[in-house]
């Protein structure tokens, strides 16, 4: 009975070393990429590709998901597969938004790609076509709102003053927010009164629509008196910001007289070289956002009736990067694998892992993953197959993966073993059958 068994295990061993030099788990050489897609108002007939591409033996073949649901493409559906590239034509906002993954599979095992999201970037027109006066006293502080409409993709916005080209030109008494929309003007003159229109224009469509015209009207029931500052644009109590981006705050007052602003941080602490304090239009810009950026910032408006401020606190966050993989690897049976994986993030990263393409099953005993470790116990033919580490946190996630290969021996040791005995003879296949013979002795 144990000859039987040694030449079984002999002959899955021959098998497995003779499959081992052609099949090859899938491997990804292309990945989707995230898309913001601009569409014109309108249009119904634009198509959007995510590519993917992977290597392996026999070739892999691909499946798709959109928010953790398979897609099933089908003869004349929006959904078509072009090799792994997974086209959609007349692309639906409604419906096409979300997190697109691609899975490579063969017979070896499953691999999952890294999200892509998709984003449909337009803008409409205004819905109203008639807006009442404003009215307000000489020295007053007013707020004209815009009303974006709707919309996705980040905005830009410009005034006209009574007729195009006349722009409303940014000073320490005029601010138009880029978050808003709207036109603050601090103290009014004058000067002021006529018609303004609100013109918007989407960063990714390009595309601009302009609201109905806002008459300023000066009342003429006396001259508003002189008030200290009343903040209308302030930023968040705290805003997260990401790692080597921009961050761009805005503060503005109304008073009269008009208010002056400046910046500082809680502390005491410098600014440093890089950040940008556009005192006359009321921003604060800090670009390349490190930790040491973090922190609380305030902004101070004052006039000679009095102070006022407010302040925020700048959060810093990182989505997680590897730091260190699991690699390939090939064991024998009743043998132990571990794998680590790391990653850096801000706040720290949590693990998971998959096995072709599935969470791994946690309720086996011989299998235990603690922070990105995974270890697993007496190993047998079942577990061989593509495995990943994911690392996320709030603000991300990123795949990594690798290949076990499960055998009835180590064939390294083995050829070591052969050799000895064989010392006189070149012949692989006699040296096979040497091994053969000694398991009968």
């Amino acid at each position: 009975m144990e000859l039987l068994w040694k030449f079984i295990l002999l002959l899955s061993s021959l098998v497995c070393a003779a499959g081992s030099a052609v099949q090859l788990g899938p491997v990804f050489t292309k990945q989707p990429g995230s898309v913001v897609f601009p569409l014109q108002h309108g249009e119904n007939r634009k198509e959007v590709v995510f590519s993917c591409e992977a290597q392996g033996h026999p070739p892999p073949f691909y499946r798709w998901k959109l928010n953790d649901s398979f897609i099933h493409p089908r003869p004349g559906s929006r959904y078509s597969l072009v090799g792994g590239n997974l086209h959609i034509s007349r692309l639906n906002k409604d419906e096409d938004v979300g997190i697109y993954q691609c899975l490579g599979s063969n017979s070896f095992g499953t691999i999952v790609s890294r999200e892509a999201s998709l984003h449909v970037a337009y803008l409409e027109d205004f819905k109203t076509h008639r807006r009442s006066p404003v009215r307000v006293r000489e020295g007053q502080g007013v707020v004209l709102l815009c009303g974006p409409p709707s919309h996705s993709g980040e905005l830009t916005f410009k005034w006209i003053f009574n007729e195009y080209p006349s722009f409303v030109t940014q000073d320490t008494r005029r601010f138009v927010s880029q978050k808003t929309g709207n036109l603050y003007i601090a103290k009014v003159d004058p000067s002021d009164v006529g018609n303004y229109t609100c013109v918007v224009t989407n960063t990714v469509t390009k595309s601009s629509v302009q609201g109905p015209p806002t008459p300023l009207v000066l009342r003429v029931d006396g001259v508003m008196g002189e008030y200290e500052p009343k903040i209308e644009v302030q930023f968040p109590e705290v805003v997260p910001v990401a790692k080597s981006s921009t961050v761009k705050l805005e503060c503005f007052a109304l008073g009269n007289p008009v208010p002056t602003i400046s910046w500082r941080r809680e502390g005491g602490a410098s600014f440093g070289r890089k950040v940008d304090v556009n005192k006359a239009s009321g921003e604060l810009e800090i670009p390349y956002f490190q930790m040491e950026d973090a922190g609380v910032y305030e902004c101070v408006a004052e006039n000679s009736r009095g102070r006022n401020l407010v302040k925020g606190k700048l959060s810093f966050y990182a989505a997680p990067q590897l730091t260190e993989k699991p690699q390939d690897v090939q064991k024998t049976i009743d043998d132990t694998l571990v794998w680590e994986c790391k990653a850096n993030g801000k706040p720290k990263p949590s693990y998971r892992w998959l096995k072709n393409g599935e969470p791994l099953d946690h309720m086996e005993d011989r299998l235990q993953v603690n922070n990105g470790v995974l270890n697993i116990t007496s190993l047998n033919l079942a577990d061989i197959g593509m495995y990943q580490c994911v690392a996320e946190n709030r603000h991300g996630r990123v795949f990594t993966n690798a290949e076990l290969r499960v055998v009835a021996y180590n064939n390294n040791n083995n050829k070591k073993k052969k050799k000895k005995k064989n010392n006189n003879n070149n012949n692989n296949n006699n040296n096979t059958l040497g091994s053969f013979k000694d398991l009968f002795v």
